[in-house]
């Protein structure tokens, strides 16, 4: 897609989602929402970057904030919505406690859904791309049954959604793998020394925005890929 786009990130003042706004920025419209307040969170942004503080843990809530800050800045239609938020917590005994289930289930699934369906008409008028941000543990994933629960019906909603939107809104569904991030020290999870074999967030980003540019879907951003030079060939926005 050529020229200056408007572009909406979910979780993108931190790993993968703040590397992603990096390197759109400079070249179009980005919205960032987050969890963060304001002041905490223009700080790690790049200038021009409009940011709206909309905690995915209220996923209705959230929508209603997101939708009323593309409308205060008279966004009309929208290019991208990445999904890209997501939270999980390791348990050694593959037992969540309640709270834990609805805190992952509320950011990683519910939120993607209530926003691809509050913002479909923005989208539409674009001809736009949806983007879900998930994760190869949606393949199920030990220590984390309740993040690849959710990262799981994330992959089934974007299927569902690109047969009922074709030819209207793109949609897919991108899984990243390990990277390096604090999410899994922010879950209770040290990953000791195969982190060293985790991608970093700059590069993982650049793979995502070659598969967003390219609408396919699913695609993996796997370690493989990688090595095979994607992060060096991958399409731009």
């Amino acid at each position: 897609m050529a020229g200056r786009l408007r572009i909406v990130i979910t979780g993108g003042t931190s790993g993968i989602g703040l590397e992603l706004v990096r390197r759109l920025a400079p070249r179009h419209d980005v919205l960032v929402a987050g969890r963060r307040a304001e002041a905490d969170a223009l700080p790690a942004l790049p200038a021009g970057v409009r940011y709206v503080c909309a905690p995915l843990t209220d996923p209705e809530g959230a929508t209603v904030t997101i939708a009323e800050a593309l409308l205060r800045a008279g966004w009309v239609k929208l290019d991208n919505l990445v999904l890209n938020a997501g939270t999980g917590f390791a348990v050694a005994d593959g037992i969540e406690t309640p709270q834990q289930v609805r805190e992952t289930l509320a950011v990683n699934l519910t939120s993607s859904v209530l926003l691809a369906r509050a913002l479909f008409p923005w989208l539409e008028k674009a001809g736009g791309t949806l983007s879900f941000v998930g994760s190869v543990a949606h393949r199920g994933q030990g220590l984390f049954p309740a993040y690849a629960a959710s990262k799981a019906g994330l992959h089934g909603f974007a299927r569902a959604l690109k047969a009922e939107w074709a030819g209207r809104v793109a949609v897919q569904v991108i899984h990243p793998g390990p990277t390096r991030t604090d999410m899994h020290e922010k879950a209770g999870h040290d990953p000791g020394r195969m982190r060293a074999l985790f991608l970093p967030a700059d590069r993982v980003a650049a793979m995502m925005e070659g598969a967003i540019a390219a609408r396919r879907s699913p695609v993996t951003v796997s370690f493989g890929r990688h090595l095979a030079g994607g992060a060096l060939w991958s399409g731009r926005l």
